[in-house]
């Protein structure tokens, strides 16, 4: 039991190396805008619940905590996909890699047009 709690301490300093390293400048209107667009989790569709926010491009692979990278997903897709590549999960989990991508595009080009007049 020493020795899973000595890796998870090694893995959480890493993960706050990396996430120290990147610009993450996702802010909590920004998020509340990535929530309301989406209505649950972005991968299964769940509604409601608490999501996480999830980088779609994973900061493992540098990716950022950015309005442009970051959706909500129920916590088990967020566990799940963990720093996979995106559409490589999707197809695993055989979930639609193509309406994802879509709405994806979508959500991004509202929240860019509705938040860009605030920003």
């Amino acid at each position: 039991m020493a020795v899973s709690r000595t890796r998870q301490a090694r893995a959480s300093r890493r993960r706050r190396r990396r996430l120290g390293k990147v610009v993450n400048d996702l802010t909590d209107v920004q998020w509340a805008a990535i929530q309301a667009a989406w209505g649950g989790c972005a991968y299964c569709g769940a509604p409601g619940g608490r999501p996480q926010r999830d980088c779609v491009l994973p900061v493992s692979r540098g990716g950022r905590y950015t309005l442009d990278n970051v959706v909500p997903a129920c916590a088990s897709c967020n566990a799940s996909k963990c720093n996979d590549e995106v559409t490589a999960w999707l197809r695993r989990k055989k979930l639609d890699e193509r309406a994802f991508l879509e709405r994806f595009v979508a959500v991004q080009a509202d929240l860019r047009a509705t938040l860009g007049a605030v920003a």
